[in-house]
């Protein structure tokens, strides 16, 4: 069973802004990534997309003789680690999406959250775990000023899952947490929706049909009986984060829907409120 949802594509308030997260499984895949990136194209008004890229990091970490190290579904990014993530997250796969993007017309700009010290953030403690150089945003420094001046001007930022310790040092960042905290960021000056799109059609209940809205006391019941697990988990976190925080809206969504809940106002995924 698939839920519809009619919504408006652009919400009372200012200017409406997409941020659009886009998961692993999309961006590993040829011919969705080639799908998506003609439906992000297309889309009215003003936009950001960011996007991981997990396993294209792994497979080259395996080509070069290093083995990933993982914890609880997460990366423990070391020294040699955080080269592969920076020349895979920040150059191969970011700046391969702004080419195609540049191709479709859109006037894309690859950026990491170094660049213009869009993101800062700090390197997270060792305790309990050490994860190494992996990065927690520093959200009370982010401004949105950078990124609302590029939309401003016509450009289509595209942020790779990477931040700086305003040390000299990159950092390996959790891509939902980015999409979250630049979407509460420029939620001051546009009226946001966040959308994170990936290859389901959004959040399942037990019998794998697609919930319609998830409140906060729903979510706490679904966590509770099980029905919601694993890397779902933090993705909500982070969205009720966002709709507390001046987000209007969060979806969680097929990407193949993206096009027709933007544009037409019509939603088959999971609607956070």
């Amino acid at each position: 069973m698939n839920n519809t949802t009619e919504t408006s594509p652009s919400l009372e308030g200012g200017e409406a802004l997409n941020i659009i997260k886009v998961g692993g499984n999309i961006i590993d895949n040829e011919e969705k990534l080639t799908s998506f990136l003609d439906d992000f194209s297309k889309l009215k008004g003003l936009k950001v997309l960011i996007h991981g890229g997990g396993k294209v990091a792994t497979e080259i970490s395996k080509g070069l003789g290093i083995e990933a190290q993982m914890v609880d579904g997460r990366r423990i990014t070391d020294a040699e680690t955080l080269k592969i993530v920076t020349m895979v997250y920040g150059g191969l796969i970011n700046k391969r999406l702004v080419a195609q993007l540049q191709a479709r017309n859109n006037n894309a700009i690859g950026l990491t959250g170094a660049d213009a010290n869009i993101i800062p953030a700090h390197k997270r403690p060792a305790n309990p775990i050490d994860f190494g150089f992996v990065g927690d945003v520093e959200k009370e420094k982010m401004d949105g000023k950078t990124l609302a001046l590029l939309l401003e001007n016509g450009m289509v930022p595209i942020l790779a899952p990477l931040t700086h310790d305003q040390q000299g040092n990159m950092l390996n960042t959790n891509a939902d947490t980015i999409a979250s905290t630049v979407a509460v960021s420029l939620s001051k000056k546009f009226n946001v929706n966040l959308i994170y799109c990936f290859e389901k059609e959004g959040v399942l209940n037990a019998e794998d049909n697609v919930i319609g809205e998830i409140t906060k006391s729903y979510f706490a019941k679904l966590k509770e009986e099980g029905v919601v697990v694993a890397g779902m988990i933090p993705k909500l976190d982070n969205a009720f984060e966002a709709i507390n925080q001046g987000v209007k809206a969060v979806y969680i969504m097929h990407a193949d829907g993206l096009l027709n809940l933007i544009n037409e106002g019509i939603s088959t995924g999971t609607l956070i409120k």
